[in-house]
């Protein structure tokens, strides 16, 4: 297989409902999307970096620049192309693993496509359909965040995370705890806003039975989270920490974490995404799939992921519906708490042309 070209698209999805977060709040998600060409195929890939560099340090306008100039070049050079050759091909230009990844994920669409395999069927999915659960922002009152629970209950999904800061972390737990029952599934995502001072505020939440606090304290303080692990019941989930399969290794070796949210596009793609499940199941870890408000075409490949047998928590596979009234490809709906993983040959959809069109700001084709 042989990289032919490039298509760069920048789209606008407005959401449903502004998302709020400890670091900002959402009310449309700016989304790179890759195409790749091949001698007979095609390939899409979801890049989800944000606009601005708040959740990591990577970003949308950065992520443009570094596959235009280098990571796209260094792709189009090579004789021959496969899925397990992108890794090594990029492995000179550090950091960039979103951009990395949607490549990375254009390229094994193409390639599973050109042998009628989907995306799950390679990965090794034992599913064929996932537990989906649901993020709920931070809001401006407990009861506003009471009433969005119970809607996205009452749409049957099996699983609650609550986004929580300094300032609104066990009232919020308590008043949705006491409301819905102790038989909820439910969890909380901090995104770094904690220190391990806050060590007493968070054993608050502990009697609240929650199935994990997500990333309380900085990325790079896997001490830390080691420390607050030793002084609190309640698991922790390590996200923004987690970067590759050695970072995984490393963090539960160290006691930093007894659960792992994967995001393939925060660890540099599927590939990766398949060795951090292998070294989790390996250890009795379990994983669950992490989102980044993808469209259909990244939700597709995270549905797929989460298909395969460490995935055994809920994941923040929302239906569509969940944050953009129309997709740019045939939506994800949800049946039951679950989603359908795709069957279809690579990501098992594409974009509907009029939808995709409606919502492009800017489209750049870079060939060898």
């Amino acid at each position: 297989m042989k990289l032919a070209g490039v298509e760069l698209r920048r789209i606008a999805m407005p959401l449903v409902a502004p998302f709020r977060t400890s670091f900002a709040t959402l009310t449309d998600r700016e989304v790179l999307l890759l195409r790749v060409e091949t001698e007979h195929h095609e390939g899409y890939g979801e890049c989800v970096t944000m606009a601005d560099p708040l959740y990591s340090s990577e970003y949308t306008a950065a992520a443009v620049d570094v596959l235009r100039s280098h990571l796209i070049p260094a792709l189009t050079a090579l004789p021959s192309l496969d899925p397990w050759a992108v890794a090594p091909a990029l492995a000179a230009f550090k950091g960039h693993r979103m951009a990395k990844a949607a490549l990375e994920t254009a390229v094994l669409d193409a390639w599973l496509r050109a042998h009628d395999l989907s995306l799950g069927q390679w990965l090794g999915a034992t599913a064929e359909r996932v537990p989906a659960g649901v993020s709920v922002g931070i809001m401006d009152s407990v009861p506003a965040l009471l009433d969005a629970v119970e809607g996205y209950l009452s749409e049957g999904y099996l699983r609650i995370k609550l986004k929580i800061e300094p300032g609104w972390d066990v009232a919020p737990v308590r008043a949705v705890r006491e409301r819905f029952g102790d038989e909820l599934l439910l969890q909380v995502d901090a995104n770094t806003a904690y220190t391990l001072a806050d060590a007493p505020q968070l054993a608050r939440l502990d009697p609240y039975d929650l199935l994990l606090i997500e990333q309380p304290l900085d990325e790079e303080d896997i001490r830390g989270h080691a420390a607050l692990a030793a002084r609190v019941r309640t698991p922790i989930c390590l996200d923004e920490s987690i970067v590759s399969a050695r970072s995984a290794a490393d963090a539960i070796a160290l006691g930093a974490c007894s659960v792992v949210n994967i995001k393939p596009g925060r660890v540099g793609g599927y590939l990766e995404a398949r060795r951090i499940h292998d070294v989790c199941a390996a250890h009795g870890v379990p994983v669950w799939c992490g989102g980044m408000l993808e469209t259909g075409l990244g939700r597709a490949a995270n549905v797929a992921l989460a298909a395969l047998p460490g995935f055994t928590l809920p994941g923040d596979t929302s239906a569509s519906g969940r944050y953009y009234r129309t997709d740019i490809t045939e939506p994800f709906v949800l049946a039951d708490g679950h989603l359908d993983v795709p069957r279809g040959p690579g990501l098992g959809l594409t974009p509907v042309p009029e939808r995709l069109a409606a919502v492009t700001t800017s489209t750049e084709w870079i060939s060898s």
